[in-house]
């Protein structure tokens, strides 16, 4: 399996939705090499919304029943962001119940150096390492491994690996690894080797994953992964320059999870990417993520950077008024707040998806 590719023009980003098949998707998705669509940093990043994708796949004549699992795997998205916004912080702890069996809060040093000895999981890790790309079962391979196998405590883990994704969505990202944990779920997930060959097309026995589901909870952590380290994530956000601003006219305020070319964009005034140093110390990312997203925001004309705090940007804005989207991590914004473009009106919070599904489904028209 090829490397996936993650350019930054809109016209790349366009054709790879128009090249989605929902239908491949949804019998596919769950192997390494199945027909996912490879949207969910143009998604994460805010450049396209779950409901433009909805719409766009609905325009080419697909009837949402014959592709009921890509849509659910779109309204995920908004479930865990919907959670977060009414979570709020809570998100970063445990959030249902404790998360049992903790042997520590470090990581396992084999899973950072990609030699656990699951050959599928290593090879992913070194391709995660140069590409910022994750399958989402492989995610979850991960996390089962970190938390369930090695006993760590899934907060430390969730971090490192929220760092290094292009499509990082701290909500997604905590809420899953809890999830898998048993601290967002009422039991934890396991994947034997049996499964990890079956979705990633490996034939690997003898491992200490090869082994029966009911035995996986009761075994000693391996000695593949009984070293564990503490580690610091840090971000080096690109040195201010100078903006030029325009009093006369209001200004945009864009963000790691607001990067939309298309938001307000017939509108003239003044284009801020804000990148607040204490966002980046709690939500740290890697450099090819910075990148990433530093790229995604030229598709934005006139954009400008800065870096500091909000209060700082207000007081370079003035008296001007200032917009920008809605979104958990801009709850200390001051100004004029737009609505994210969510795919459905459903709004609050549900202790599962399937609730939140089932209210979804009823402004779907079958």
């Amino acid at each position: 399996m090829k490397d996936p590719q993650f350019e930054t023009s809109l016209s790349f980003i366009e054709e790879r939705v128009a090249q989605i098949n929902p239908v491949a998707y949804g019998k596919t998705r769950n192997f390494i090499d199945g027909d996912v669509t490879y949207l969910s940093p143009y998604i994460s990043r805010g450049v396209l919304s779950t409901k433009q994708v909805f719409h766009k796949i609905v325009d080419r004549g697909f009837q949402p029943r014959s592709i009921e699992k890509f849509i659910q795997e779109l309204a995920w998205r908004d479930y865990w962001q919907q959670v977060w916004k009414h979570k709020g912080n809570a998100i970063d702890s445990d959030l249902k119940r404790p998360q049992t069996d903790v042997a520590n809060r470090e990581y396992p040093k084999a899973l950072l150096d990609a030699t656990t000895g699951i050959e599928a999981i290593d090879t992913a890790l070194e391709s995660f390492y140069r590409t910022g790309y994750l399958h989402n079962h492989l995610r979850m391979y991960v996390a089962s491994l970190s938390t369930n196998i090695a006993h760590s405590h899934w907060s430390q883990p969730a971090k490192w690996m929220y760092y290094y994704l292009l499509d990082g969505d701290w909500a997604s990202n905590a809420l899953s690894w809890q999830w898998v944990a048993g601290a967002n779920s009422g039991k934890k997930y396991y994947a034997n080797q049996g499964n990890i060959n079956t979705y990633c097309r490996t034939q690997q026995k003898n491992t200490y994953l090869d082994r029966p589901y009911e035995e996986l909870p009761h075994a000693a952590i391996p000695p593949e992964l009984e070293e564990t380290i503490l580690f610091q994530l840090s971000t080096k956000l690109p040195e201010q320059g100078a903006l030029s601003l325009n009093p006369s006219l209001p200004t945009f305020v864009y963000n790691y999870y607001n990067l939309d070319p298309h938001w307000r964009s017939e509108e003239k005034g003044n284009r801020i990417l804000l990148l607040e140093p204490s966002h980046f110390n709690k939500y740290p990312i890697s450099k090819q993520a910075l990148a990433f997203m530093l790229g995604l925001s030229e598709n934005i004309d006139g954009i400008q950077v800065f870096v500091g705090e909000y209060a700082a940007l207000q007081k370079e804005v003035g008296a001007g008024s200032i917009f920008f989207k809605e979104h958990p991590t801009a709850n200390h914004y001051q100004g004029i707040e737009d609505s994210r473009d969510w795919m459905f009106t459903v709004e609050g919070y549900f202790p599962s998806f399937f609730a939140f599904w089932k209210r979804c489904k009823k402004e779907i028209k079958w």
